[in-house]
């Protein structure tokens, strides 16, 4: 599910964490002070740290602040103590959660899903539309230097449609559905008035002609990427 790097100086402890998350489907990695796990980063990044406060050499701290300004991973941080200051660090330094020892496995186990989940859905934001980019948070598309291309929201409407279904022969039909047009207007040659605008506004901006492909008297194929780059 999710590549895992548990942070702490308690070999045992880590052994059974490690043992835990892996049977949940992560794969877990161990370091057992920071310069270890500047090698594991440096090997493979992971998607989200578990890390002691308490560690060796640079604290739990210092790394989480450290690696908070260089990568875009979750991290968990794990303390002793119960003083709320110290949480209040860790989470101002840009820590996900922060979980006081001892906690069950479940718990932590359930934690870990949480923060993937958040941090996967927020960088889905984000849909690939040939070389631009729909947001999908603010309906808006933008053009590889992340500016905001001047659509209307029933192009941006239809845009999504086609990021949606990429390969799918679309029928005018199942386009007016997903990308309704204004009520003056709602017969389904509409669409086709609709995709040759919105063609001619992203061809200003470098779009493919072939990224929407006309298919004679059925409809049309949204032919970008199916993945992220």
């Amino acid at each position: 599910m999710a590549d895992l790097i548990v942070v702490d100086d308690d070999a045992g402890f880590s052994a059974m964490l490690a043992d835990y998350l892996s049977m949940a489907g992560h794969a877990v990695r161990h370091a057992p002070n920071s310069g270890t796990l500047d090698r594991l980063i440096a090997e493979s990044c992971p998607e989200l740290l578990i890390l002691d406060v308490g560690l060796p050499g640079e604290d739990g701290f210092s790394i989480a602040r450290r690696i908070r300004q260089q990568l875009d991973v979750g991290i968990i941080m794990l303390t002793g103590s119960i003083d709320l200051v110290d949480r209040v660090v860790g989470l101002e330094l840009g820590a996900d959660d922060y979980v006081t020892k001892p906690f069950s496995l479940s718990e932590i186990s359930a934690r870990i899903d949480a923060i993937l989940r958040r941090r996967r859905a927020s960088r889905q934001q984000l849909e690939p539309f040939g070389p631009f980019s729909l947001d999908l948070k603010r309906w808006l598309l933008l053009d590889g230097a992340g500016e905001k291309i001047p659509l209307f929201p029933t192009e941006i409407d239809l845009v999504a449609a086609f990021v949606t279904n990429p390969g799918k022969l679309m029928s005018r039909d199942e386009l007016l559905k997903l990308a309704p047009g204004n009520a003056s207007d709602p017969i389904d040659r509409s669409i086709d008035k609709r995709v040759e605008r919105l063609r001619r506004k992203l061809d200003k901006h470098g779009l493919d002609g072939d990224l929407i492909e006309t298919v004679r008297s059925d409809g049309y194929i949204y032919k970008g990427p199916v993945t992220r780059a």
